[in-house]
């Protein structure tokens, strides 16, 4: 074996998505260069597609907050200098080649994957941390060393090693997800936690190619308001930080942030295949008011102390599997109050939709994508990854999408009551059938989630701010919400059974301070046209409307 191989600014080891939705690997460079000709990333896992489009985020920071589009010095001096950079990238439709390749043949010997001294994204000094064997650092497998995965999409030869191609991506992927079951090996060393994009709530924007999800996660100025420090990446280190877990400063600029080496890692090979990795902990800071990170939802953890003292401290708010994203939409997309703060990366879209001279459409579609992982027991292991989207017009973002937020958060509010009111009925369901089974409730709260989620997105990617009234659309989802919700409970009494139409009489605490009980009739009936009269209420008929 060579002691100096793969050099990943040559190889094809970037998995991307055609616009015939064939899937191929592609060099660094050219998943830059021909970003216009691919519709997406395509990784083994959407949390693998986030940490590579963050590295090539970081390129693209550090090359046009340097140079202009013809390759000419020229550092941002002011806010508009920024603006008017990605205004003329965006209109380019692709990446400049000449920058970019001038700067990535500058850096080459920063690229080899294998090398005695500057491994890409490793330290040879991990050589002595926890030793891992391949199926781990394969994020499809994540497999534990007493706990396989069923289902998993490798088995045999497969498991044991990787390609080198392989091995690069998921190299990106476990610096950033990883969990916390690795032991440090020195003494009295802190907590680094999960590394740092397993701490979020990832969120990204989405174009209808890479090149345009690139740029629309470019946010060349801080929230939307700031100049950045000066970019860089991990790879300009005159000397990588190979300490175990370091504390640092808070990155001041996206690219040592989107490079950030949460882990140190070293691979471990035999001929031409990745057997496994040895990893410590690696680079750290505290989350608490971390706002360099342009890609999380936030939340402030404590907000009665927030109310009481007048300072509001917001960490990464990780998002919840089970909750579909548009659940969301009010922590995420509304105006800012006490409590809540957005990602900076919807910020940076909202700026460009309200910069008259911005080229970017008011009425086009634009997609907002979520992805994760789901550990357990203090973040010991990963169970599960999971992704979710929403698409709407990006004028929504806009001054003329404003004044439909808070009816949005409103219908949104309603969904919530109106599961409340299907949780409602299931348990008095339950208790009229003579069964008190605790779950049934969530369950069927869940259920009504599910069958509102495709409408509910259909109706908000409609809306329309510019011709759309806002009445007229908030009469259309409640009355579309009504009748699904409506259908819904109608489902649940008819499979409740005849017990549940006779019913049971039940045992119920009054609440008094003695703790009374009083007996009650539960039957079907009763809680059918109570659960109607609450829908009702949640949900008034309009005139004209239908049942």
């Amino acid at each position: 074996m060579k002691q100096i191989e793969y050099n990943l600014l040559e190889e094809r080891w970037v998995r991307v998505r055609g616009q015939d939705y064939t899937v191929q690997e592609v060099s660094l460079p050219d998943a830059l260069l021909h970003a216009h000709e691919y519709r997406d990333l395509a990784g083994e896992l959407p949390t693998q597609d986030a940490a590579m489009l963050r590295l090539l985020l970081a390129v693209l920071h550090t090359v046009f907050s340097r140079v202009d589009e013809n390759g000419t010095p020229a550092p941002f001096e002011e806010t508009d200098d920024a603006l008017i950079r990605w205004e003329e990238l965006y209109r380019l439709g692709h990446f400049p080649e000449a920058p970019i390749r001038a700067y990535l043949e500058q850096w080459r010997d920063r690229f080899w994957l294998f090398h005695p001294e500057r491994p890409f994204w490793q330290v040879p000094e991990a050589k002595i941390g926890t030793e891992y064997t391949a199926s781990k650092l394969n994020g499809e497998l994540s497999e534990s060393s007493n706990k396989l995965r069923l289902f998993s999409s490798y088995a045999g030869e497969g498991k044991e090693g990787l390609t080198y191609a392989q091995a690069a991506r998921w190299l990106l992927s476990v610096n950033g997800y990883d969990d916390t079951s690795a032991k440090p090996k020195g003494k009295g060393l802190p907590s680094v936690g999960a590394g740092w994009l397993g701490k979020l709530g990832y969120i990204q924007a989405q174009g209808s190619n890479l090149f345009e999800t690139l740029m629309l996660n470019l946010t060349l100025l801080k929230d939307g308001v700031e100049l950045w420090g000066e970019n860089h990446p991990c790879w300009e280190l005159e000397q990588p930080r190979s300490a175990e877990r370091t504390e640092i400063a808070l990155p001041d600029n996206p690219a040592q942030l989107l490079t950030l080496q949460s882990r140190r890692l070293l691979l471990d090979r035999e001929g031409e295949i990745v057997t496994g990795f040895s990893l410590l902990g690696g680079d750290f800071f505290p989350r608490e008011n971390a706002f360099a990170e342009q890609m999380t939802v936030w939340r402030d953890p404590d907000a009665k102390k927030s109310k009481k003292t007048g300072q509001v401290t917001f960490v990464p708010s990780r998002h919840d599997p089970a909750k579909q994203f548009w659940r969301e939409f009010p922590a995420v997309f509304c105006e800012e109050g006490e409590s809540v703060r957005r990602p900076g990366v919807v910020r940076w879209v909202e700026m460009l939709q309200n910069d008259p001279d911005c080229p970017l459409e008011r009425k086009r579609l634009i997609r907002f994508a979520i992805s994760g992982m789901k550990y357990g027991d203090k973040d010991f292991f990963v169970n599960d990854s999971f992704s979710d989207s929403l698409t709407f017009q990006a004028a929504l973002l806009g001054e003329l999408g404003r004044r439909w937020t808070v009816p949005i958060r409103d219908e949104i509010g309603r969904c919530e009551q109106a599961a409340q009111c299907v949780g409602r009925l299931a348990w008095e369901l339950s208790l009229a059938a003579g069964d008190k089974n605790d779950t049934t409730a969530e369950a069927a709260r869940t259920q009504f989630y599910f069958t509102i989620d495709q409408p509910f997105r259909l109706w908000l990617q409609s809306i329309d701010p510019e011709t759309d009234k806002l009445d007229e659309k908030a009469d259309e989802w409640q009355e579309k919400a009504r009748k699904l919700a409506a259908e819904l409970g109608r489902q649940m009494v008819e499979r409740a059974g005849n017990a549940a139409f006779v019913g049971h009489r039940v045992e119920v605490k009054t609440g008094g301070k003695k703790d009374e009980k009083k007996t009650v009739l539960y039957t079907a009936p009763k809680a059918y046209n109570s659960f109607l009269y609450n829908l009702r209420k949640l949900y008034p008929k309009k005139e004209g409307g239908t049942a």
